[in-house]
This record gives C-alpha cells, sequence and structure tokens, in this order.
C-alpha cells in the first residue's frame, strides 16, 4: 500500500515548550495557534479562570503572542476570527459550569461576548465571513450547527435529504464559507453551502475522522482499529463519492502518527501528533 508522508508546515520554537499545549489548531487563512497555559488542568478538580496565551506561527515564519485573560475552559478548542480576535470554547457544557461555554476575545485578548453552543463538541471552526462551525460528538445528538461570533444560530443539520441519522461528527472540513461533512451514522459525505440546499452523497467509507476536497476529489483521512493512518480517495459525482485507490499517511519521516489531532481546511489536512509542538500537512491537490 502507498505510503504518503506529511510535509513539515508549523513548528511552536522551543521558547514555549516549558508551557501546556491545551490545544492548537489551523485557521481558515493558514495560521497555526497554539493555546498555552503555565500548568496542565487538574484531573477532576474545577477549573478556574486562568491566563493563558496564543502563540500564533504565520506561513512565511512570523510569529505573533496574544495574552488571553481568565480563559474558563478545561478541555478547550481554538480559533481565530477574521479580525484577529480568537474563540475559546469548553468541549463540554453541562449544568453548574461558571459562565458560557465560547469566549470571544478581541486582539488584546479581552473577553467580549460569551454564550453556549450545547455539549460534546468534538470540531469548532471559523470560516472566513467569522462564523462558527460546530460539530457534536454522540452525547449531543444536534449534530453540526453554525453559529456568528456573537451566538446567533444560523443553520443547524435537521432533516438533510440523503443524510440518514447524525449521530456524531466524525470529520468536518471549514474552507472560505463552505462545510463538508462526514458524519457517523451512514457516514455521506456533506456539502453545505450557505444560503442553498445540501448535497449528501453516498459514501461507503466508514470511520474517517478528517476529510480533503478539491477540484471533484476527495481524500478520507483515518478509520476504525488498524486503518487509523489509512486515506481513502475518491471521485465526487452529483450523487455519490466513486472510492479509488487507498494509502497509508504517515509523518514526515515514514513512522506512524500515533494519537494526533487533525484539522480540514479545503483541499488540506493538517496534522499534529504528540507532544503537539509541530504541524504536518497534507495536500489533496499536490
Amino acid at each position: 500500500m502507498q505510503k504518503t508522508a506529511l510535509a513539515p508546515y508549523a513548528r511552536l520554537s522551543r521558547a514555549h515548550h516549558g508551557r501546556h499545549v491545551l490545544t492548537s489548531t489551523v485557521d481558515v487563512s493558514g495560521t497555526a495557534h497554539w493555546l498555552l497555559a503555565e500548568h496542565a488542568p487538574k484531573v477532576g478538580g474545577d477549573t478556574r479562570p486562568f491566563d493563558a496565551v496564543v502563540v500564533s506561527v504565520h506561513d512565511d515564519g512570523a510569529v505573533d503572542i496574544t495574552e488571553l485573560g481568565g480563559v474558563r475552559a478545561r478541555w478547550p478548542h481554538l480559533d481565530r476570527l477574521p479580525d484577529g480576535g480568537f474563540v475559546v470554547a469548553s468541549s463540554r457544557s453541562r449544568r453548574g459550569d461558571k459562565g458560557p461555554q465560547v469566549q470571544v476575545f478581541d486582539v488584546r485578548g479581552r473577553e467580549t461576548a460569551s454564550f453556549t453552543v450545547g455539549d460534546a463538541i468534538e470540531h469548532m471552526l471559523v470560516d472566513g465571513t467569522g462564523e462558527l462551525w460546530v460539530g457534536h460528538f454522540d452525547e449531543n445528538p444536534d449534530g453540526i450547527r453554525r453559529w456568528s461570533a456573537t451566538g446567533q444560530l444560523r443553520w443547524a443539520s435537521e432533516d438533510i435529504p440523503g443524510a440518514g441519522w447524525i449521530m456524531d461528527c466524525y470529520a468536518l472540513n471549514v474552507s472560505g464559507s463552505v462545510a463538508w461533512a462526514c458524519p457517523y451514522t451512514d457516514f455521506p459525505l456533506l456539502e453545505i453551502r450557505p444560503g442553498l440546499p445540501v448535497k449528501a452523497r453516498s459514501n461507503t467509507v466508514r470511520g474517517a475522522h478528517a476529510v480533503a476536497v478539491h477540484e471533484g476529489w476527495v481524500a478520507f483521512v483515518g478509520g476504525y482499529g488498524e486503518e487509523r493512518d489509512r486515506i481513502v480517495y475518491g471521485g465526487l459525482t452529483e450523487t455519490s463519492v466513486e472510492v479509488g485507490g487507498t494509502g497509508v499517511l504517515t509523518s514526515s519521516d515514514g513512522a506512524p502518527l500515533g494519537r494526533r489531532r487533525v484539522v480540514g481546511r479545503g483541499c488540506r489536512v493538517y496534522v499534529q501528533a504528540e507532544p503537539f509542538t509541530e504541524w504536518g500537512v497534507f495536500d489533496l491537490s499536490w
């Protein structure tokens, strides 16, 4: 089976390795961000508001630092807004939490808005217009929803013809104002364009946790068990995904990926393996 190695993309400088990486992401423009704290969250303990730092590494290597005050999320998701501010969201929203689940910070790191989008966040990605796309895992049946940066619900994945029951958003890709998703239980490939009916393509690939799309082609990354590093390529018709070849995704040195984070952005899947200080990229257009 053909092996495809990730290309090195962005790296957190050693000057910041002494801090704990709470989470990391790559935004819609391709800038990588790390959310860092002085200490790891205590297991089972309450999280009091704490100060954190976002280290942003641009594709030209330039680095920006943004200090955030009063972060509440224990297991956070992070993304940047088009105006340079940040969104931090707790993956869980439960009774008794101190304050709303989502915090919006301006470019100076000051909280300007807060709201709740629902428990069990699997993915939170900001698009090019500043809208938040949230995909939930199976402890919340809300599926996929789109929110404004002030907490207004814009769209929800309800009653999509051909999509089946959306119980868990396994894969979500957001680029520009368009989202692609591959949710459990039937794993259709959903093409979601604001203002247009959702296009649900039937798909036989099961268990992928990331997807890349480019000019009528799609690549699914991940799977169950021994297929966790699998790549499956396919062509897009109006109604289905026509599966083609398969391969294996590896780290840049050819080693298995191990535990990782993934972010889908258009034709790219960004992958970050432990210790979560470097991002690699798979690009379907190459």
